[in-house]
């Protein structure tokens, strides 16, 4: 029963795509073709950032973590955090999994949502395209625009999950 009930949404997308391919075989068959599409996309990006995943898990230690991005590491953990996010690559989906291992390891909760807006928003290659394709003037007023709308965004969501830091941290060391 907890399997059905962990797996519910997708059961019921699953059915509701079989239903789509009855009632409307051209619409069911073109959304089942995209489906597997994306599903296949997902499979060559997902088990790389696992990879890395595995890799900063073992290899960074909780100490190392908490000395450079946790909650006493000030503007040189925000720091670092921009710079991850903005040095990473991949879809944003990706940097969920890579925040849950920085939270794992005691990061500052405003580090990681710095490095969620810095990934969303800030990565390198769209600036080197931005930069080639508008102009220079352009790619670093938006990254100009973009660097207190990461901060201030961080710093709301941050001070609304205060009551549920603790908690969040619980549940990061769960799985």
């Amino acid at each position: 029963m907890d399997l059905l009930k962990r797996y519910r949404w997708a059961l019921l997308l699953t059915l509701l795509l079989g239903l789509s391919m009855i009632l409307k075989p051209d619409m069911g068959f073109k959304a089942a073709s995209l489906t597997g599409e994306n599903f296949l996309f997902m499979l060559k990006i997902i088990p790389p950032i696992f990879l890395i995943l595995g890799l900063l898990d073992v290899w960074v230690p909780k100490e190392t973590m908490i000395k450079y991005m946790g909650k006493g590491s000030g503007l040189k953990g925000s720091v670092l955090a921009f710079f991850l996010g903005s040095a990473a690559a991949g879809p944003l989906y990706a940097a969920f999994p890579v925040a849950h291992v920085l939270l794992k390891k005691e990061a500052s909760l405003i580090n990681v949502f710095i490095f969620i807006g810095a990934w969303s928003a800030t990565k390198v290659p769209p600036f080197l395209f931005e930069t080639t394709s508008l102009g220079l003037n352009f790619a670093v007023t938006r990254l100009a625009l973009i660097l207190p709308s990461i901060i201030f965004i961080a710093l709301i969501t941050f001070k609304a999950t205060k009551k549920e830091e603790q908690s969040i941290y619980e549940n990061a060391q769960s799985f």
